[in-house]
């Protein structure tokens, strides 16, 4: 299944909102706002306060489910070329630089950039070969393939978890400016105190 299709498919999936069927799971408190996102359907559910949380069936929001390349993106700085280059050292390591280089298309300075954001993310890791004829070289490798997966569900979850404390400081914007006397429309104040520096970054 192509790209697009697997996208049109999980769409559609989504379209009405159906979360029942979903590889993750989300609980809610039924006594606070917790909301807990969850990879599996933990057995017996998820708790809080000491009371057990309640599976979330249904999203009313329309969420466009998004593709491998913009979460690699938007969550790790990592585009297409930084992924080539994180599979080659995994499916061919241990690679020293020029390796990659003969292996991809792709220039050896650009190469050397990103084994080091992959070595940074911990996703790659980093050591000295001796040389036959005398001498180290610099080559990269996987680290476990366990440990690959936590380190970037938590690197995930930690760039998820500031996205939704930026939708906490919004929703909270929102609720005191309705509870309180502003000479500015909502629209303004939203911005201003939400966004600041940032809107005018982009």
């Amino acid at each position: 299944m192509g790209e697009g299709n697997e996208r049109e498919f999980r769409a559609e999936a989504l379209s009405d909102g159906d979360l029942s069927d979903r590889p993750y799971a989300i609980y809610q408190c039924t006594d606070c706002q917790n909301v807990v996102l969850s990879m599996q359907d933990c057995e017996g559910g998820m708790t809080c306060h000491g009371e057990a949380m309640e599976r979330v069936e249904e999203a009313k929001m329309d969420v466009e489910p998004p593709a491998l390349r913009e979460v690699l993106l938007d969550a790790f700085g990592l585009p297409k070329a930084g992924l080539d280059i994180c599979l080659c050292v995994i499916g061919e390591g241990p690679l020293s630089p020029g390796e990659v280089a003969a292996e991809l298309e792709y220039d050896e300075s650009t190469i050397r950039s990103y084994l080091t954001e992959l070595v940074e993310l911990g996703l790659l890791e980093k050591s000295q070969l001796n040389r036959e004829g005398g001498g180290t070289v610099s080559v990269f490798h996987s680290v476990d393939l366990a440990e690959m997966r936590r380190e970037s569900l938590v690197g995930f979850y930690v760039w998820a978890g500031e996205a939704a404390a930026l939708l906490e400081e919004a929703n909270l914007t929102k609720a005191e400016y309705l509870e309180s006397d502003h000479d500015e429309r909502l629209d303004a104040v939203f911005w201003e105190q939400v966004a600041g520096d940032r809107t005018k970054e982009s």
